[in-house]
């Protein structure tokens, strides 16, 4: 293939005026030929350079496929520019079974992004896999959190955080990664999401996302796919002990009363299962504590952001704008924003009693009026209130239980003016929140510990230099966003096994993955791992 890079085009490009591009650059005269050679092209990547907002660009990753290599070399003979050259694609490979006969099929436990797409591919190779998920059916689950972002009725099995899709279903759906992939796994997933009805546009997208309401649909199609393979689900049932001999897990105890054999297990829980972890963690498996961030969500007018970033409050070919900022505060933390939801909800993602915890989300059209962010500190294991491994799910419990408590289970609001006098808000300003959930005006700084409160304010005036207005003194804050990721780890091993042999650590939840690309790419990993140790069931 010839690769083209850094094709910059306006951005109210037609497609006819990307191909004329392309034929220019490689001084071809007809795309579909040339020298009677079939040619056609495949957008590898998609980004927008908005440094100078009056001629703002997309710029392309383009690869261009000739049917015949001699139309390949001749067209690189006579085209000498920085910008082209040959390269070669990636294709990804599952590996061949292993030797190690299976007398059950593998358990994957959850049906997160790490959970579906392990059993995805184990399915795909013939391994049958018994998914097992605490949470109802995605639509099932959609009528609950409705249900409870209407009237506070929280159904500890069905929420945000649990349930088909896992958490990453009720959240703005982005698929964006800094993982360095050179095995093609990266786009595996992707095909996979555009298999399933995503759009074809987030395989090149340089931020794609697909939207809480495409992705209940998407999982369903993932489920059928897995289904269709001979794999098979437990919805409404939880794993609630994994009973081990000789350093090897036998069976899974589940909350029906049943006793099922578990000579392989994927621990694909999720980053809120902490009762999971607890089990875990009693029955001896090896884990400790982990880095996570935690802070608050902050909103802001969707047209301020856009005017801020894009130069105009409004432009249909770029859709809502985002933002990624970070600074390094005075106390050595860092503060950042997380999980930016570009036209989107703040969004009640509780999942205990009396604790209360808050996420972001947006539909795919990301069309609402406000634009969130979490603003989110870095926190450590000195910190929490304890060594132990569970000590950093003792920390994130104690502030959500703070925050239900500050305004009676409804979500906690404040304005940054008063965030930063310390005092509770009293009204709100021009900007009205977007929340999904009941909410109540409070003082939020009074239940942060002091450096993280103070990290926030300081990491607010940072950012108020890179984006005018950031700091604008009605931006509505809420609280708390504990859930950016789990406080634990449980250990594995190069084979990807936890000490207790058989069970396999995986996603988000296990402590390696951070969104829904990375958490994917780890149930790929683990499903790799368990077929190059084991034969396809029988």
């Amino acid at each position: 293939m010839i690769r083209i890079s850094q094709l910059q085009l306006p951005i109210e490009h037609s497609r006819e005026d990307l191909e004329h591009k392309i034929r220019k650059i490689l001084s071809i005269k007809n795309l579909s030929k040339d020298d009677t050679e079939e040619i056609s092209y495949k957008i590898v990547r998609q980004s927008l350079d908005a440094r100078k907002k009056s001629e703002k660009k997309f710029v392309y990753t383009v690869d261009v496929i000739c049917q015949n290599k001699n139309a390949e070399r001749r067209i690189l003979k006579r085209v000498h520019h920085k910008n082209v050259m040959s390269t070669q694609g990636k294709t990804y490979a599952f590996p061949s079974p292993g030797a190690q006969p299976l007398q059950d099929p593998p358990i994957v436990i959850g049906s997160g992004p790490a959970g579906l797409f392990c059993a995805l591919m184990l399915a795909r190779h013939g391994y049958r896999p018994l998914v097992i998920e605490r949470g109802a059916q995605a639509r099932k689950r959609k009528i609950a959190v409705e249900k409870f972002w209407r009237d506070g009725t929280l159904d500890l099995k069905s929420n945000v955080q649990f349930g088909e899709g896992g958490a990453g279903t009720f959240s703005d759906g982005k698929l964006h990664t800094l993982i360095k992939d050179t095995t093609g796994r990266i786009q595996t997933v992707l095909r996979i999401f555009v298999e399933a009805g995503a759009p074809p546009e987030i395989l090149y997208q340089q931020k794609p996302h697909l939207g809480t309401d495409a992705l209940i649909g998407i999982v369903e199609r993932i489920r059928s796919q897995i289904e269709d393979c001979g794999g098979r689900f437990l919805f409404e049932t939880q794993v609630t002990d994994f009973l081990c001999e000789d350093g090897r897990l036998r069976r899974l105890a589940l909350d029906t009363g049943e006793e099922i054999p578990a000579q392989v297990a994927v621990g694909a829980m999720g980053h809120s299962a902490r009762d999971t972890f607890e089990t875990l963690y009693r029955r001896g498996f090896s884990m400790e504590a982990k880095s996570f961030a935690m802070g608050l969500r902050v909103e802001h007018p969707q047209e301020m952001i856009n005017q801020a970033l894009y130069g105009e409050r409004e432009n249909p070919l770029l859709g809502a704008a985002s933002y990624k900022l970070t600074h390094k505060g005075s106390g050595g933390r860092g503060v950042y924003s997380f999980c930016m939801c570009p036209g989107g909800y703040v969004v009640n993602a509780s999942s205990e009693e009396k604790a209360l915890a808050v996420n972001g989300m947006s539909y795919q059209a990301r069309n609402g009026r406000n634009a969130n962010s979490a603003l989110a500190v870095t926190v450590t294991p000195a910190d929490y209130p304890d060594a132990s491994p569970l000590g950093g799910v003792a920390y994130q419990r104690e502030l959500e239980r703070k925050a239900w408590a500050i305004a009676s289970g409804k979500i906690p609001v404040q304005l940054w003016e008063d965030y930063q006098n310390f005092r509770e808000s009293r009204n709100l300003g021009e900007v009205t929140p977007a929340i999904k959930g009941d909410y109540s005006l409070c003082n939020l700084r009074s239940i942060l510990p002091r450096e993280i409160g103070d990290a926030i304010a300081e990491g607010m005036l940072a950012f108020q230099r890179k984006i005018p207005g950031f700091a604008r003194p009605d931006c509505v804050f809420s609280g708390v966003e504990s859930r950016t990721s789990s406080p634990v780890r449980i250990l594995r091993g190069p084979d990807m096994q936890s000490n207790v042999q058989g069970f396999y650590p995986c996603g988000e939840g296990a402590g390696y993955a951070g969104g829904i690309t990375s958490a994917a790419i780890d149930g790929i990993k683990v499903a790799e791992a368990i077929s190059k140790n084991y034969m396809k069931i029988q």
